[in-house]
């Protein structure tokens, strides 16, 4: 599975498709990001990682990635992110946007990384590894918190 995110990443970055990820992405930057955050799927959760060899937690991808495409440093805390950028609308989230959710009964406890077509990728939980995820699944729609742009 992890390979197929990797070609199809790197099919994005060589303009091979006109996939939902570039039709929605109004970002000259997004498949740096997308790249980026495709190449982690795989890796396994580890609450406080923040690396590919060590795992992930879900803001600890996230401050990767950023750091990885653009050198932008990010506080490894799923709440200390949503304060960074500008808010974003779900209708007008772009690649490369972090959305955030309520996943243990606050607001701001999780954070993932918008890929396009109401796709997100994240570091779910404690035995699983970072997947992308269909944001119009009735667990994330009840639990969305909101988007943040960090890039313009």
């Amino acid at each position: 599975m992890r390979c197929n995110y990797l070609f199809f990443s790197l099919c994005v970055l060589a303009g091979c498709t006109d996939g939902p990820l570039l039709r929605q992405s109004g970002t000259p930057r997004s498949p740096e990001i997308v790249f980026q955050a495709l190449a982690t799927a795989g890796v396994p959760y580890r609450r406080g990682g923040q690396s590919p060899e060590t795992g992930f937690d879900c803001s600890g991808l996230v401050a990767h990635v950023y750091r990885e495409a653009f050198g932008i440093e990010l506080p490894h805390n799923a709440r200390a992110q949503s304060r960074f950028g500008k808010p974003v609308s779900m209708a007008a989230l772009e690649a490369g946007d972090l959305v955030f959710y309520n996943t243990e009964r606050r607001a701001y406890s999780h954070v993932g990384i918008y890929l396009g077509d109401y796709r997100f990728i994240h570091a779910p939980k404690p035995g699983a590894a970072v997947r992308v995820e269909n944001m119009r699944a009735d667990y994330w729609v009840r639990r969305f918190d909101g988007g943040r742009r960090i890039i313009d």
